[in-house]
């Protein structure tokens, strides 16, 4: 007994010393992202891998308030990773609903088309979709930023495999008593998946949020650009502004966080279950 006490106890401790390593190497860069937002350039060339400022500063969050119309561009990422995410996920919800619980002919293909669209990358999609824009008269507008990013493969293909794991027996009982195809999927379906649903809320606004290259083409002016693509401009021929890119990378980092913590529980909870039949 003793020497299985012994090994468990080795067991888990080296269980702890791996997580403390893992949570080191996970936390380090932002460390030395606040480090470089609140020191000098002089200070920074000296010690590039010091992560304690030899000479504290705040030069860097005032460059980002000043230099920037930083309330405007708040407010277009909030618009874009917001609304773009609302959308996606009522629109892939319903997507996701019909090839899961409706049938139909030619479903299986529509599904393996939808997977198919998995492999291409998004560059390769970039300028069909800009000219389309352009047609439109939608470049630099909130409609050009949003509408093209309102659906997602990945969202379709996670939200139909957890509709397939709610027991068609619901449906049945609610269709006896009358409900349709979309009162079904608005008051039993989509109660029973809300932990999908917030998962896939979760990624997707933080993969909009992060979004670089799509507000950077769509945008032609300031007014219309988000945090992200608008931290660009801290970079020039004449140099890089090191502590005001990363102040403005810890500022936008910040409402991630936030949603991440309040969001936790179901996006655990939501990857786990998805794909379980």
């Amino acid at each position: 007994m003793t020497t299985i006490k012994l090994l468990r106890r080795t067991g888990r401790l080296l269980s702890w010393l791996v997580l403390c390593i893992a949570a080191a190497a996970t936390v380090l860069p932002f460390v030395w992202m606040l480090s470089v937002a609140v020191r000098t350039p002089q200070d920074l060339y000296g010690d590039p891998g010091g992560l304690w400022p030899g000479r504290f500063t705040l030069a860097g969050f005032h460059a980002i308030v000043t230099d920037l119309p930083f309330a405007r561009l708040a407010f277009n990422t909030f618009l874009f990773a917001g609304g773009t995410t609302v959308l996606l996920v009522f629109f892939d919800s319903l997507t996701a609903y019909a090839l899961a619980r409706l049938r139909f002919r030619g479903r299986r293909a529509v599904f393996v088309v939808i997977l198919a669209t998995l492999m291409v990358p998004f560059q390769v999609t970039l300028i069909p979709v800009f000219l389309t824009l352009f047609h439109l008269g939608w470049l630099n507008t909130f409609q050009g930023l949003i509408i093209p990013r309102a659906t997602s493969a990945l969202g379709i293909f996670m939200l139909r495999q957890f509709f397939l794991t709610i027991p068609r027996e619901l449906d049945e009982a609610a269709r006896i008593d009358g409900a349709g195809s979309f009162h079904v999927y608005r008051r039993i379906i989509l109660p029973l998946a809300k932990p999908a649903l917030a998962s896939l809320f979760v990624i997707q606004f933080m993969a909009l949020w992060n979004d670089f290259l799509w507000p950077l083409v769509v945008s032609s002016t300031i007014e219309m650009r988000t945090l992200p693509s608008a931290l660009t401009l801290f970079q020039s021929q004449s140099g890089v502004d090191h502590a005001a890119l990363m102040a403005g990378a810890a500022i936008s980092l910040a409402p991630l966080a936030v949603v991440f913590l309040l969001a936790q529980r179901f996006l655990v909870q939501g990857v786990a279950t998805t794909g379980l039949k």
